[in-house]
């Protein structure tokens, strides 16, 4: 099935200039760039970004992460898009994360792991709004 999905290019991997190199991993592995653009958001927004988090220890240091630089919203498209790109991420913790994944090649810790990516159809629907009015 067909489907969009959001990833973000975080601040650390915008600051390495990695916009490139990870647009292009996704291309190469199937995904096609619907809409894509660079963004600086307030901490507010973050806080109402990652609103599901918000009863979690790590929610506040998200959120200021997320807000400390320019970030690269993407809208990806392809067959099983959000699962495929859960997968090419990796897992947070680039220790833990598969070889060859961009967590694994890209993140620098499990708070500055370089990507974001929807988890399911329903966020990633709202992610997409959220950014792509």
């Amino acid at each position: 099935m067909t489907e969009q999905t959001l990833s973000i290019i975080k601040p650390d991997a915008v600051e390495r200039n990695l916009e490139k190199e990870i647009k292009d991993f996704f291309i190469k592995n199937n995904l096609k760039i619907a809409d894509s653009k660079k963004v600086k958001i307030s901490k507010e927004e973050a806080e109402e970004f990652y609103k599901v988090h918000q009863t979690k220890p790590f929610y506040n240091d998200l959120c200021n992460y997320l807000s400390s630089g320019a970030i690269v919203v993407i809208i990806l498209e392809g067959e099983n898009a959000i699962l495929k790109n859960r997968e090419l991420m990796g897992a947070t913790d680039p220790i833990k994360a598969n070889d060859g994944s961009l967590r694994k090649m890209y993140g620098l810790s499990i708070d500055k792991n370089s990507v974001h990516g929807s988890d399911s159809l329903e966020n990633a629907t709202s992610e997409i709004k959220f950014f792509f009015k």
